[in-house]
């Protein structure tokens, strides 16, 4: 799909932990107000958006039209998004040692290979920024940069599609497909996708890692919802569970606001760039 379709591997790879490490530099400096608050929950909160009561007049496709409708629209936004930017929100927990943090940044991403962010605030722990957010952007970063979108993408070259039905999700209704990679494969995964019942565009991607990024890892769950941006389905946010080797639980939440997105052909003239 996009370069923003896959699930967000950077989370995935940045699990690692080995050891405390320099923070990484792909981000101009911050400008952290020190620890003001923490939060009261180990999973972060998301609002949910409150379903209709008014019945919607389409027509809810077939589970095979949904199928073929989403896997064109992959094709069509790994060739046309151009640029995007939006406000990242990135908050990390560490169970088992009550450590904490939460990193919001400004994301820009120039296709076909350039993303970049920019530091706007940081609340929290300095071991928690460094050692989990500051490798999952970096991740990012790299993932982006090597092209390999392609290779983690949610189309039929990475995977095979069972249907289970239809559900309903935010107030809307959905075809579910389970999903088994074709190869297992660092970023790919064995889970569920939902599909918009009335336009075949993906509103969720959930299930667990087909393999462990790192030794370190021992296992991830995600879930991670999409929204439709000018025509593109980006993902707006993410909730992710490792268990690893030496820092028990960590749990990360990633959620996008703000978005803005243009095509190939209208990039240049909005003047959307990494870094700007």
């Amino acid at each position: 799909m996009s370069k923003f379709s896959y699930i967000a591997v950077g989370i995935l790879l940045s699990l690692a932990l080995v050891a405390p490490s320099p923070a990484q530099n792909f981000f101009s400096p911050d400008h952290s107000p020190g620890v003001a608050e923490f939060f009261a929950d180990d999973s972060i909160s998301v609002s949910r958006p409150i379903a209709s009561e008014i019945p919607d007049p389409r027509a809810v496709m077939p589970s095979d039209v949904a199928l073929r409708t989403y896997l064109e629209h992959a094709r069509h936004q790994m060739a046309e998004l151009g640029a995007t930017s939006d406000l990242t929100i990135v908050e990390a927990v560490l169970p088992d040692s009550s450590q904490r943090g939460r990193f919001e940044l400004h994301r820009v991403f120039s296709a076909p290979r350039s993303l970049a962010f920019t530091s706007v605030s940081f609340v929290g722990d300095t071991f928690v920024k460094t050692n989990i957010i500051n490798r999952f952007l970096q991740s990012e970063v790299e993932h982006v940069e090597k092209g390999n979108g392609a290779q983690s993408a949610i189309t039929a070259d990475n995977y095979h599609f069972s249907y289970k039905g239809t559900d309903t999700l935010n107030g809307q209704t959905v075809h579910v497909f389970q999903v088994k990679p074709r190869k297992k494969r660092v970023g790919l995964f064995k889970g569920k996708i939902y599909l918009d019942a009335y336009s075949g565009s993906l509103r969720r991607s959930e299930g667990t890692l087909a393999k462990s990024p790192s030794f370190f890892v021992k296992r991830i769950s995600f879930t991670q919802d999409y929204a439709d941006v000018t025509g593109f389905s980006l993902p707006v946010r993410m909730h992710s569970v490792a268990q690893t080797r030496l820092v028990g639980r960590a749990i990360v939440d990633v959620v996008h606001q703000d978005y803005q997105a243009s095509p190939i052909q209208s990039s240049s003239s909005t003047q959307v760039a990494a870094g700007k």
